[in-house]
Protein backbone atom coordinates (compact mmCIF):
# COMPACT_ATOMS: atom_id res chain seq x y z
CA UNK A 1 0.00 0.00 0.00
CA UNK A 2 1.35 3.39 -1.21
CA UNK A 3 2.35 6.11 1.69
CA UNK A 4 0.31 9.32 2.01
CA UNK A 5 2.47 12.21 0.62
CA UNK A 6 3.71 14.40 3.37
CA UNK A 7 2.64 17.87 2.87
CA UNK A 8 3.25 20.91 5.21
CA UNK A 9 -0.62 21.47 5.40
CA UNK A 10 -1.98 18.05 5.91
CA UNK A 11 0.48 16.29 8.08
CA UNK A 12 1.22 16.60 11.95
CA UNK A 13 4.72 18.25 12.76
CA UNK A 14 5.78 15.15 13.99
CA UNK A 15 4.88 13.18 10.27
CA UNK A 16 6.53 16.33 8.27
CA UNK A 17 9.85 16.71 10.48
CA UNK A 18 10.26 12.61 10.22
CA UNK A 19 10.05 12.85 6.52
CA UNK A 20 12.64 15.72 6.55
CA UNK A 21 14.67 13.32 8.51
CA UNK A 22 14.72 10.84 5.86
CA UNK A 23 17.38 11.16 3.05
CA UNK A 24 15.23 11.29 -0.01
CA UNK A 25 15.46 15.35 -0.63
CA UNK A 26 11.50 15.99 -0.26
CA UNK A 27 10.86 17.57 1.91
CA UNK A 28 14.49 19.31 1.70
CA UNK A 29 15.46 22.53 3.08
CA UNK A 30 13.76 24.64 0.49
CA UNK A 31 10.41 23.39 2.06
CA UNK A 32 12.35 23.89 5.37
CA UNK A 33 12.32 27.48 4.12
CA UNK A 34 8.94 28.01 3.42
CA UNK A 35 7.92 25.93 7.27
CA UNK A 36 10.13 29.07 8.89
CA UNK A 37 8.48 31.88 6.64
CA UNK A 38 5.66 29.98 8.23
CA UNK A 39 6.62 30.04 11.91
CA UNK A 40 7.58 33.37 11.77
CA UNK A 41 4.68 34.95 9.73
CA UNK A 42 2.29 32.51 12.81
CA UNK A 43 4.45 35.12 15.26
CA UNK A 44 3.76 38.14 13.79
CA UNK A 45 0.21 37.43 13.65
CA UNK A 46 0.59 36.90 17.52
CA UNK A 47 2.21 39.55 18.77
CA UNK A 48 0.12 41.81 16.20
CA UNK A 49 -2.99 40.44 18.31
CA UNK A 50 -1.86 41.70 21.66
CA UNK A 51 -0.69 44.96 20.98
CA UNK A 52 -2.17 48.28 19.88
CA UNK A 53 -5.19 50.17 21.97
CA UNK A 54 -7.68 50.68 19.02
CA UNK A 55 -6.70 54.92 19.80
CA UNK A 56 -4.36 56.00 18.33
CA UNK A 57 -2.11 53.04 16.35
CA UNK A 58 -4.34 53.75 13.33
CA UNK A 59 -5.54 50.38 13.04
CA UNK A 60 -1.89 48.96 11.98
CA UNK A 61 -2.02 46.05 14.03
CA UNK A 62 -5.03 44.66 12.60
CA UNK A 63 -3.42 45.05 9.09
CA UNK A 64 -0.59 43.30 10.11
CA UNK A 65 -2.47 40.73 12.07
CA UNK A 66 -4.31 40.10 8.54
CA UNK A 67 -1.09 40.37 6.11
CA UNK A 68 0.65 37.34 8.62
CA UNK A 69 -2.22 34.98 8.91
CA UNK A 70 -2.77 34.98 5.08
CA UNK A 71 1.13 34.76 4.54
CA UNK A 72 1.21 31.60 7.05
CA UNK A 73 -1.47 29.91 4.93
CA UNK A 74 0.68 31.26 1.55
CA UNK A 75 4.17 29.85 3.06
CA UNK A 76 2.65 26.24 3.73
CA UNK A 77 1.59 26.28 0.28
CA UNK A 78 4.86 27.47 -0.95
CA UNK A 79 6.66 24.59 0.84
CA UNK A 80 4.96 21.95 -0.29
CA UNK A 81 5.50 23.92 -3.67
CA UNK A 82 9.30 23.82 -2.82
CA UNK A 83 9.34 19.68 -2.04
CA UNK A 84 7.98 19.00 -5.62
CA UNK A 85 10.47 21.09 -7.30
CA UNK A 86 12.82 18.74 -5.35
CA UNK A 87 11.71 15.69 -6.91
CA UNK A 88 11.67 17.18 -10.26
CA UNK A 89 15.35 18.13 -9.38
CA UNK A 90 16.54 15.10 -7.96
CA UNK A 91 15.09 13.20 -10.75
CA UNK A 92 17.15 15.33 -13.78
CA UNK A 93 20.21 14.76 -12.30
CA UNK A 94 19.18 10.80 -12.22
CA UNK A 95 18.85 10.81 -15.57
CA UNK A 96 22.22 9.23 -18.07
CA UNK A 97 24.00 11.43 -19.79
CA UNK A 98 22.90 13.83 -22.73
CA UNK A 99 20.74 16.70 -24.41
CA UNK A 100 17.59 14.94 -22.41
CA UNK A 101 19.36 15.19 -19.08
CA UNK A 102 21.15 18.69 -19.58
CA UNK A 103 17.64 19.94 -20.75
CA UNK A 104 15.88 18.31 -17.91
CA UNK A 105 18.61 19.78 -15.07
CA UNK A 106 18.01 23.53 -16.83
CA UNK A 107 14.26 23.36 -16.67
CA UNK A 108 14.32 21.55 -13.02
CA UNK A 109 17.02 24.37 -11.88
CA UNK A 110 15.27 27.33 -13.34
CA UNK A 111 11.50 26.42 -11.81
CA UNK A 112 13.24 25.15 -8.47
CA UNK A 113 14.80 28.81 -8.38
CA UNK A 114 11.96 30.41 -9.48
CA UNK A 115 9.99 29.30 -6.70
CA UNK A 116 12.55 29.77 -4.18
CA UNK A 117 12.84 33.35 -5.71
CA UNK A 118 8.94 33.83 -4.22
CA UNK A 119 9.34 32.29 -1.55
CA UNK A 120 12.48 34.93 -0.51
CA UNK A 121 10.10 37.45 -1.96
CA UNK A 122 7.44 37.26 0.76
CA UNK A 123 9.76 36.73 3.65
CA UNK A 124 11.28 40.21 2.53
CA UNK A 125 7.86 41.69 2.07
CA UNK A 126 7.10 40.64 5.80
CA UNK A 127 10.40 42.79 7.17
CA UNK A 128 7.84 45.97 7.51
CA UNK A 129 5.77 44.47 9.62
CA UNK A 130 7.49 42.97 12.19
CA UNK A 131 9.84 46.14 12.06
CA UNK A 132 6.94 48.50 13.06
CA UNK A 133 6.10 45.12 15.68
CA UNK A 134 9.61 45.81 17.00
CA UNK A 135 9.12 49.52 17.94
CA UNK A 136 5.36 49.74 18.51
CA UNK A 137 4.61 46.60 19.53
CA UNK A 138 3.32 45.14 22.82
CA UNK A 139 6.88 45.36 24.80
CA UNK A 140 6.19 42.48 27.25
CA UNK A 141 6.29 39.85 23.58
CA UNK A 142 9.79 41.33 22.06
CA UNK A 143 11.32 37.99 22.66
CA UNK A 144 8.67 36.62 20.44
CA UNK A 145 9.36 39.52 18.01
CA UNK A 146 13.22 38.52 17.96
CA UNK A 147 12.60 34.95 17.45
CA UNK A 148 9.96 36.08 14.67
CA UNK A 149 13.05 37.88 13.29
CA UNK A 150 15.24 34.62 13.95
CA UNK A 151 12.81 32.60 11.58
CA UNK A 152 12.27 35.15 9.21
CA UNK A 153 16.51 35.47 8.54
CA UNK A 154 16.22 31.67 8.40
CA UNK A 155 13.71 32.14 5.46
CA UNK A 156 15.16 34.41 3.65
CA UNK A 157 18.71 32.78 3.96
CA UNK A 158 17.31 29.81 2.79
CA UNK A 159 15.70 31.14 -0.08
CA UNK A 160 18.60 33.21 -1.18
CA UNK A 161 21.05 30.47 -0.48
CA UNK A 162 18.50 27.77 -2.62
CA UNK A 163 17.88 30.03 -5.70
CA UNK A 164 22.48 31.19 -5.84
CA UNK A 165 22.41 27.39 -5.68
CA UNK A 166 19.49 26.48 -8.38
CA UNK A 167 21.31 29.07 -10.60
CA UNK A 168 24.86 27.32 -9.92
CA UNK A 169 23.14 24.04 -11.09
CA UNK A 170 22.84 25.30 -14.59
CA UNK A 171 26.12 24.62 -15.22
CA UNK A 172 25.77 21.34 -15.39
CA UNK A 173 23.86 21.40 -18.29
CA UNK A 174 26.76 23.33 -20.14
CA UNK A 175 26.03 26.71 -19.54
CA UNK A 176 28.75 29.46 -17.75
CA UNK A 177 27.76 31.79 -14.64
CA UNK A 178 28.07 34.49 -16.89
CA UNK A 179 25.81 33.16 -19.39
CA UNK A 180 23.29 32.08 -16.20
CA UNK A 181 23.43 36.26 -15.12
CA UNK A 182 22.73 37.22 -18.49
CA UNK A 183 20.14 35.04 -19.22
CA UNK A 184 18.16 35.13 -15.85
CA UNK A 185 18.88 38.85 -14.54
CA UNK A 186 15.98 38.64 -12.20
CA UNK A 187 16.76 35.48 -10.41
CA UNK A 188 20.27 36.42 -10.65
CA UNK A 189 18.99 40.22 -8.40
CA UNK A 190 17.32 38.00 -6.17
CA UNK A 191 20.17 36.63 -4.57
CA UNK A 192 21.67 40.30 -3.95
CA UNK A 193 18.18 41.67 -2.47
CA UNK A 194 18.01 38.60 -0.24
CA UNK A 195 21.30 38.97 1.23
CA UNK A 196 20.40 42.68 1.87
CA UNK A 197 17.20 41.62 3.96
CA UNK A 198 19.25 39.82 5.71
CA UNK A 199 21.61 42.59 6.77
CA UNK A 200 18.52 44.39 7.60
CA UNK A 201 17.05 41.94 9.39
CA UNK A 202 20.24 41.91 11.65
CA UNK A 203 20.16 45.41 12.24
CA UNK A 204 16.74 45.28 13.61
CA UNK A 205 17.52 42.01 16.02
CA UNK A 206 20.28 44.49 17.47
CA UNK A 207 18.43 47.40 17.42
CA UNK A 208 15.89 45.36 20.38
CA UNK A 209 18.70 42.96 21.51
CA UNK A 210 18.92 45.23 24.66
CA UNK A 211 15.10 45.03 25.45
CA UNK A 212 14.87 41.14 24.21
CA UNK A 213 17.94 40.12 26.92
CA UNK A 214 18.48 42.36 29.20
CA UNK A 215 20.92 39.80 31.26
CA UNK A 216 23.48 40.29 28.72
CA UNK A 217 24.06 43.89 29.63
CA UNK A 218 24.18 43.11 33.59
Amino acid sequence: MEEAEVTTQDSTVEEWTRALAESTGSPGGGAGTGLMLAVAASLTSMVAGYSGNGEDDGGEPAGIRARARALRREALELADDDASASKAFGAAFRLEPGAERDEAIRRASLEAAASSAVLGERAIQAIDDLAWLATNGNRALVADVVVAFGALRAAVAGARTNVSFDLGSLRSAGATLEQVRQQQPDLWAAVEKLSEAMDRIDTLTADIDHRAAPTDAA
